[in-house]
C-alpha cells in the first residue's frame, strides 16, 4: 500500500494503531501476495492522495472497487481510459447531462473531479478479481469510516452525494451543521429510475458552493 504523503497522513495516523488495522494490513498484504487484487496496490489511496483533506468539497461515496482487469485505480465509480464506462457511471453522465447539460464522455476517467475537491472514496478499497465485494468485512470500513469523520469535522461547506442505501447509513456520523447532505437512490440500471434521474445533485452541489464563496466544480469530463 502507497504511504500517504499529504495532510490525509496526520489525519489518519491514530488508525495506524489500532487492531482492526494491523489485521487489515496483513490480509491485505497476503491477498496481493496469492491473488490477483485490484486496484494496483500503488493505487489504493488515489482518493486521498489526489484529493487532500484541507481541498475537499464534495464526497461522493461507493461501495468497493471495479473487479475487472484495469478498471480501478482507486477513485469510485471511475475507470482507466481505454474501458467502456460502467452502467452506473453511465448513469452519472445522462444525470449530468439533463442536470447541466454536459455531453456525454467517451470514458469514465474521473481524475478531473478528484482535483477539483471532489473525494471518490468507496468503502471498501481492495477487491479481489472478479469477486465483488469480497474484501468486505475485512476492516476498511473502519478505515474509511475514519476518513469520513474526518470530513465531518472539518469546519466549512462540504457536500455529501450519498446514493443507495449502503452510503446513507453513513448519516449519523455527518453531524456538521455547515454540510449538507444530498440523498438519492443509487445510479446503477436497477435502481437510477427510482430517483437518481432527476435528483439534480449536481447543480444543487454547485449553487451550494457558491453560496459560501467556494469554487463550484466543473462537472464535465472531457473526450479523450
Amino acid at each position: 500500500m502507497a504511504a500517504i504523503s499529504n495532510d490525509w497522513k496526520e489525519k489518519l495516523k491514530p488508525e495506524y494503531a489500532k487492531e482492526y488495522y494491523r489485521e487489515l494490513y496483513g490480509f491485505v498484504k497476503n491477498e496481493y501476495s496469492t491473488r490477483v487484487v485490484y486496484p494496483p496496490s500503488e493505487d489504493i489511496f488515489n482518493a486521498l492522495h489526489y484529493t487532500p483533506l484541507s481541498k475537499v468539497k464534495v464526497l461522493i461515496l461507493g461501495q468497493d472497487p471495479y473487479h475487472e482487469v484495469n478498471q480501478a485505480h482507486g477513485l469510485c465509480f471511475s475507470v482507466l481510459p481505454g474501458n467502456d464506462i460502467p452502467p452506473s457511471l453511465v448513469n452519472i453522465y445522462k444525470e449530468l447531462n439533463s442536470d447541466l447539460g454536459c455531453y456525454i464522455p467517451n470514458n469514465g476517467y474521473l481524475k478531473k473531479w478528484a482535483d477539483q475537491g471532489v473525494l471518490l472514496l468507496n468503502t471498501v478499497l481492495t477487491v479481489r478479481a472478479h469477486m465483488a465485494n469480497s474484501h468486505a468485512g475485512h476492516g476498511w470500513e473502519n478505515f474509511t469510516d475514519a476518513i469520513i469523520r474526518a470530513v465531518n469535522e472539518e469546519d466549512r461547506p462540504i457536500v455529501y452525494m450519498l446514493w443507495g442505501s449502503p452510503a446513507q447509513r453513513k448519516i449519523p456520523m455527518l453531524t456538521n451543521p455547515k454540510h449538507l447532505i444530498l440523498k438519492a437512490p443509487h445510479p446503477s440500471p436497477l435502481s437510477a429510475y427510482r430517483g437518481f434521474f432527476g435528483c439534480k445533485h449536481f447543480s444543487t452541489a454547485n449553487e451550494f458552493l457558491k453560496k459560501n464563496g467556494i469554487e463550484p466544480v466543473d462537472w464535465q469530463i472531457e473526450n479523450i
